[in-house]
């Protein structure tokens, strides 16, 4: 069988912990192999994680832009603001996926923005079928709707099956933020 190389869409979704730390386990290996690699973050924005400050390491190799407001409220009208922002970052996204600058784009929560009516799938949809063929582009969050599944290269589903939270344990540093 011949070798056939092209840039993947690749979905982590499920109901455990790990969608975004699997995708930035993608992204250290491919700056490791020279790619460069963005990251925009749909949901996250008001705190400070450490990924951010691991990613500065990386000069202009991998960029991670929250674009977010923080935890999205659920229930009732979808905030204004909350909306906005998500706009902003899949109008952001979208470009930089046709721009050449990047071989991988990571839509981190971006699973969580169509679920919660943030984001229409539709045109998520048109772009990953119009995008350059080698860009890589990796869709995170819960809740990935079955057409995006469909369309993606490879999909992974996370499940918990224990959790420290369980235990009473709160959220740590450098294990979940």
């Amino acid at each position: 069988m011949a070798e056939t190389k092209k840039g993947l869409i690749i979905v982590h979704t499920g109901p455990g912990k790990g969608k975004t730390t699997a995708a930035l386990g993608l992204a250290l290996r491919a700056v490791g192999s020279g790619l460069k690699v963005l990251m925009v973050q749909f949901i996250k924005g008001s705190w400070h994680y450490g990924e951010l400050d691991a990613a500065k390491a990386f000069g202009d190799k991998f960029v991670l832009r929250p674009m977010g407001r923080g935890f999205v409220k659920l229930g009732g009208e979808i905030d204004p603001e909350d909306k906005r922002a998500a706009d902003e970052a899949w109008a952001f996204a979208r470009e930089k996926i046709f721009s050449g600058e990047y071989d991988m784009i990571i839509l981190d929560e971006i699973n969580y923005a169509i679920s919660y009516g943030l984001l229409a799938v539709g045109p998520v949809l048109d772009t990953l079928k119009r995008k350059p063929e080698m860009v890589h582009v990796v869709l995170t969050g819960r809740n990935a709707p079955a057409d995006l599944i469909a369309l993606a290269d490879l999909v992974t589903e996370m499940r918990e099956v224990k959790h420290p939270y369980q235990k009473g344990i709160e959220a740590q540093r450098g294990i979940e933020y």
